[in-house]
């Protein structure tokens, strides 16, 4: 079987960059080996203005119409909400905060972004007040990626395989199991650190655990930002998350973990004393040494190519990146300097 593109991994970025090169017409096959992945666990959160010094995510006047448009139109084809938004309070727990908070409410580039200082409300704990944010909000991305599956095993583009690298034969012709791509797109999140071609990338891998919470009383239909998150999922029903750890590096959930973001929780929220956990999970982040994605061609084999690296901000910039990377493919265009891999040639690739 001849096709264009050969995508390993059927996380948000294998499914998204799927997603834009049938738009253009490409033949595709996703192999996946079926497994939780990252982008499953992931609560999908969309923040354009992020940190304890509310700062903008880099190009997101780029990145989030991209976002927009996109999961508008999945919306549009599967007639379903697959993006939610949803306006976050952000809680300013020290005084500086507040200083930093009025500061970027008097820029004029913020304003798209921050709506001001908001009346505490009831039951949160917030001494130096709540910062209202915009244009926030949340992916369901498990529901997406489910869809997005059953799309593609509709086109017959998807075969559910655990892939071996010995299995990849580079010459006389690339080929995978009786399949001829012209490209090979990995797109394996964590697992790249693994694969033969792409591991001298310096990944910073970050396991995440986020918990799914019944309320015993309602909860403000809000977005909290508190260092940790709350994200309400109905009137007594929220998930809070993420942990941040780049030493245990497993998708085992762990008990410290729950007793950190209760506590965490309990901190800014006092009424939740003790809501039922009804999920558990962990992820590990495919996150980057310097924060940008890990998108192009290997220096040495021209028809294996890497997307991924998106880290947290994945909901965010994958869809901007897979249209630029779908140019690429298509020889329409170059890759912004900034995500290309080939930034790492010298420093990182063995001679």
């Amino acid at each position: 079987m001849q096709i264009d593109v050969l995508l390993i991994g059927q996380g948000l970025a294998g499914s998204l960059l799927a997603w834009e090169l049938l738009r253009r017409q490409l033949r595709i096959l996703v192999v996946d080996d079926g497994a939780e992945n990252a982008s499953q666990v992931a609560a999908g959160l969309i923040n354009p203005v992020t940190g304890q010094r509310l700062v903008k995510q880099v190009d997101v006047e780029t990145l989030l119409p991209a976002a927009m448009h996109v999961y508008r139109q999945l919306g549009t084809q599967f007639r379903q909400c697959f993006y939610v938004q949803m306006p976050m309070l952000k809680i300013l727990r020290t005084e500086k905060e507040l200083g930093i908070a009025e500061r970027r409410l008097a820029q004029q580039d913020y304003r798209d972004y921050l709506t001001g200082l908001a009346p505490v409300l009831t039951g949160i704990e917030a001494p130096y007040g709540v910062l209202q944010q915009w244009q926030t909000g949340y992916l369901r991305t498990e529901a997406l990626l489910s869809q997005l599956r059953d799309f593609l095993r509709n086109k017959n583009c998807y075969r559910r395989n655990s892939l071996q690298y010995s299995e990849i034969n580079l010459e006389p012709a690339l080929q995978w199991r009786g399949v001829y791509p012209r490209h090979i797109v990995f797109c394996e999140g964590y697992q790249a650190i693994a694969n033969p071609w792409f591991r001298y990338l310096p990944f910073q891998l970050a396991k995440g655990e986020i918990l799914a919470c019944e309320s015993r009383q309602d909860i403000p239909q809000h977005i909290l930002n508190y260092g940790h998150w709350l994200i309400p999922l109905g009137p007594r029903l929220f998930k809070t998350g993420a942990t941040f750890d780049t030493n245990q590096l497993d998708n085992l959930p762990t008990q410290q973990a729950q007793t950190t973001l209760l506590a965490s929780l309990r901190a800014v929220f006092p009424l939740q004393q003790a809501p039922y956990v009804y999920q558990h999970r962990a992820g590990i982040r495919p996150a980057t040494l310097d924060k940008q994605p890990f998108i192009g061609t290997h220096p040495r084999h021209s028809q294996l190519h890497i997307f991924n690296g998106f880290g947290a901000k994945g909901s965010l910039a994958i869809p901007w990146y897979a249209a630029r990377f779908a140019d690429y493919l298509q020889q329409q265009a170059g890759l912004p300097p900034g995500c290309n891999i080939r930034r790492y040639d010298e420093t990182h690739f063995p001679a």
